[in-house]
């Protein structure tokens, strides 16, 4: 009978203990707390995810938000559909590529309504390349093959008549990798954001080639705008938690409403100072990039179509397929009141 019993209380406290766990995992999943991946925190695409910590305004929504860095996009929507964390800072374009792959994620804010992206070219090749037409034969950066710089990359060299099989993509990453890549002579043009572009620009060691940092400049390239950087979310997740979605909604809404009220001085004034290591670097990159996003929040009327034209030519995943596109994004929550 003694072995028995001890048995049963082994197991009556084991069930003890799993529930104390599940409690504690249930009280962890109402207490507001989201976890948002940023496809790497420092760039100024990216900028509304910190700022809008910065400024309080997730707390001002009664919300717990940690934010995390992922420099790849690519590894920030796996840790998105591994369940990881419960949304990502990262271009829009991943919520079409997914939707082929049977994963519906949305994109419930958009803060930049242009890619931000830059084509720079090395110094040393700036003679032989004088526009996307002149890299037949040439090595290009990117930050990673399948990333939405290959396909920005892929599209604009074709639009020019150069074929994929004509170049090299090389992935050299950002930052300080990119600049790196440039400074070797390992590449001889390449697609970075800001700040890198003002960076390598004052070392005077690239030039910018194709600037998709404005309206016009990025009309000019892909022929529309071009939403990237957003807040995408499964959306099994919103349908359980629109409460949070709109508090998410909310405070990144203040956050493009600030930028659009404020001078880059006072925007900088606001972010880490390990970001902006070169203060006058740093706001002279901001001041470039501030047209690039978005005052309200919103998905532009003619972005997503955009994007799918571009996807379509080189993405594999997408090509052919149908996308239905009011599924990959949603104003709901930034107009919601």
């Amino acid at each position: 009978m003694y072995p028995t019993f001890k048995k049963m209380r082994t197991l009556a406290l084991a069930s003890m203990v799993v529930a104390g766990l599940a409690s504690q995992h249930a009280a962890a999943a109402d207490d507001g707390k989201v976890t948002i991946m940023v496809g790497g925190i420092t760039k100024l695409i990216y900028l509304p995810a910190k700022l809008t910590e910065q400024l309080g305004y997730f707390k001002d929504e009664g919300l717990n938000v940690e934010l995390l860095s992922q420099p790849a996009g690519v590894d920030a929507e796996n840790e998105l559909l591994a369940g990881a964390v419960q949304g990502v800072v990262g271009f829009y374009d991943h919520t079409i590529d997914l939707q082929t792959k049977g994963k519906d994620v949305e994109a419930i804010v958009v803060f930049g309504q242009v890619p931000g992206e830059v084509e720079m070219v090395s110094t040393k090749a700036a003679d032989s390349i004088k526009s996307m037409a002149d890299v037949k034969g040439k090595t290009l950066g990117v930050t990673g093959l399948g990333s939405s710089t290959s396909f920005l990359t892929q599209y604009l060299a074709h639009k020019n008549g150069i074929e994929s099989s004509q170049y090299t993509m090389l992935p050299v990453g950002a930052d300080a990798s990119f600049i790196a890549a440039v400074k070797q002579g390992r590449i001889d043009a390449g697609m970075t954001t800001e700040p890198t572009v003002s960076k390598l620009e004052k070392t005077g060691d690239a030039k910018v080639l194709v600037d998709m940092r404005s309206v016009d400049g990025t009309k000019a390239a892909l022929g529309g705008s071009y939403p990237a950087s957003s807040l995408y979310v499964q959306s099994e997740w919103v349908k359980k938690h629109p409460d949070d979605a709109k508090k998410l909604a909310h405070a990144f809404v203040k956050t493009m409403q600030f930028i659009h009220s404020h001078s880059a001085e006072e925007i900088a004034a606001k972010m880490p100072a390990d970001y902006q290591k070169d203060k006058e670097l740093y706001v002279g990159a901001l001041k470039a990039s501030l047209p690039m996003y978005t005052a309200d929040g919103k998905m532009p009327a003619d972005g997503p179509e955009t994007v799918l034209k571009v996807l379509s030519a080189f993405n594999p995943s997408v090509k052919g397929k149908h996308i239905d596109l009011a599924r990959t994004y949603t104003n709901e929550f930034v107009i919601a009141k």
